[in-house]
């Protein structure tokens, strides 16, 4: 016959409860970020398209994953100054990325944070 355990029930009544905590806090975080996604896209979507004078002054790589059998997945960022000597930095392709280089002028357009195109200056 078993005998009364007053751990086996502290185990029984919290272990659910931990559980459930992850999964709120793992939840909120995924709805939290769709939710930001969203929020910016319709922002951006509100903002009419604006196109002027800039430099392309730096660029940047962002790689992340590639863990055991996972690939690695790598975004591209690319740092603009108008000539008011703002600055903006927008997620650009990899196409972008390696045809421009820093330096480069041009006409840059976006739409709030949302970068649209770049049309660099002939020489």
């Amino acid at each position: 016959m078993m005998g009364f355990s007053p751990f086996g029930s502290f185990m029984f009544a919290v272990v659910p409860i931990f559980i459930l905590i992850i999964f709120v806090i793992v939840f909120s975080t995924i709805i939290y970020g769709i939710g930001s996604k969203v929020k910016e896209n319709r922002r951006n979507n509100s903002m009419e398209e604006t196109t002027k004078p800039a430099r392309l002054i730096g660029k940047r790589t962002h790689v992340w994953g590639g863990h055991g059998e996972m690939s690695a997945s790598t975004s591209y960022y690319a740092t603009f100054e108008d000539e008011k000597g703002d600055r903006a930095e927008f997620s650009v392709s990899d196409d972008f990325y390696g045809l421009y280089a820093e330096g480069d002028k041009g006409m840059l357009t976006h739409q709030g944070t949302r970068f649209l195109h770049f049309e660099r200056d002939r020489f």
